[in-house]
């Protein structure tokens, strides 16, 4: 591995460590881009092993790491290409499923130490569900350390046969929204007016457009708000395979929504808007909550996964699928002032339970020193 200035003990090698991504999720990538930064200011050597396209997004290399260009891939060049990026370390960590059993065929029976975080739980139907259960008791088993995010995540982990499961320590350095100290107001005004929502609430969702984030039951809530006066606007922010099959219901039935595509404001967005929506089917620590609740906007989210333990009493919480009680939950919301200042007083509060990027980056240092021995120099 390429030197990295070190700030090791007197005596000691700098621990050296392969961080494996499989380039799937925004959300690990940027964990992996902040847990580089910490790890490095540390004395640690760091490699990270990700489709090209992720160190352009997160700049692994700008945080100090080497990055190595390996494809979201299972074929053999792809494990022959992270079994030689991981020759010399001493740990390595992997993020996600995938990116996890790629380490474990190309450690191949090594005795180097492989730690895994969980950070969602990848979803599948038929034949692929079978096999992705498969593939998590082969990590499970493998792994020294399974990490996960959530404690259901931990729950399955030892269900599936992991031999040590721990709940981890890990904060999303969310995209903070812009203030404006001169006007405060300014900018809100001009992104309510740019969306077409000067004079009427404004609701925001952020996520992929598929079958997880739940925005066909969206959709269905929205034909109710139809009925408010004013109408509130639902912007929906994001990509996804679902994208026509929406719209084309947004036309049909003449719904209060925009589909806004991929955006790179979203902090400006959340600024904006009077609520956000969740309803996705399952999340582990969504980055919109956390975003939601830094932001001090109300948020509304569907009661599934780590979002209960993660948001606590600051968001109205709701059942998933059930377009009827999101709806009604939105109109209250939309019509109790007093209930939304709540909300982001309680916000603040539960922010400040979260664990820091100091606090996350100690806590991976410290499985990985337990994992490894002191390395005397030669």
């Amino acid at each position: 591995m390429s030197p990295v200035s070190s700030n090791a003990p007197h005596g000691q090698t700098p621990l050296r460590t392969v961080q494996v991504l499989g380039g799937g999720s925004a959300g690990s990538s940027a964990h992996v881009r902040s847990l580089t930064e910490g790890l490095v200011s540390r004395g640690v050597r760091v490699r990270v092993c990700a489709p090209a396209e992720a160190d352009r997004a997160h700049d692994f290399t700008g945080a100090g790491a080497e990055h190595v260009h390996v494809p979201r891939s299972g074929d053999p060049a792809s494990v022959a290409a992270l079994r030689a990026a991981c020759a010399e370390a001493d740990l390595v960590h992997a993020h996600g499923l995938h990116a996890a059993f790629r380490a474990v065929l190309a450690l191949g029976g090594r005795n180097t130490p492989l730690v895994v975080t969980w950070h969602n739980r990848v979803r599948a139907e038929g034949a692929r569900a079978h096999l992705l259960r498969l593939l998590e008791r082969r990590v499970a088993r493998a792994a020294a350390v399974v990490l996960g995010t959530t404690s259901d995540l931990v729950d399955r982990a030892r269900r599936t046969g992991a031999r040590d499961a721990r709940l981890a320590a890990v904060t999303l350095p969310g995209r903070r929204p812009p203030v404006d100290p001169a006007d405060p107001d300014r900018l809100r005004s001009k992104v309510r007016a740019d969306l077409g929502a000067t004079g009427r609430p404004l609701l925001m969702a952020v996520g992929s457009l598929d079958r997880q984030g739940g925005h066909e039951v969206l959709l269905d809530a929205a034909r109710t708000w139809r009925d408010l006066d004013p109408v509130p606007l639902v912007i929906v922010a994001g990509e996804g395979p679902l994208r026509s099959v929406l719209q084309r219901r947004i036309e049909d039935e003449e719904l209060p929504v925009r589909l806004v595509g991929r955006r790179e404001d979203v902090p400006e967005l959340l600024t904006a808007a009077d609520l956000v929506v969740l309803t996705s089917r399952w999340e582990a620590r969504s980055l919109l909550a956390q975003e939601a609740l830094h932001a001090r906007v109300p948020l509304v989210a569907t009661a599934v996964g780590g979002v209960p333990e993660l948001v606590g009493d600051a968001a109205e919480l709701v059942p998933y699928g059930d377009a009827e009680v999101l709806a009604g939950a939105v109109v209250r919301l939309l019509a109790d002032p007093r209930r939304r200042e709540l909300l982001r007083e309680r916000s603040v509060r539960q922010t400040a339970t979260w664990p820091t990027e100091e606090e996350t980056v100690a806590h991976v240092l410290s499985v990985y020193d337990e994992l490894t021995q002191p390395r005397p120099l030669a």
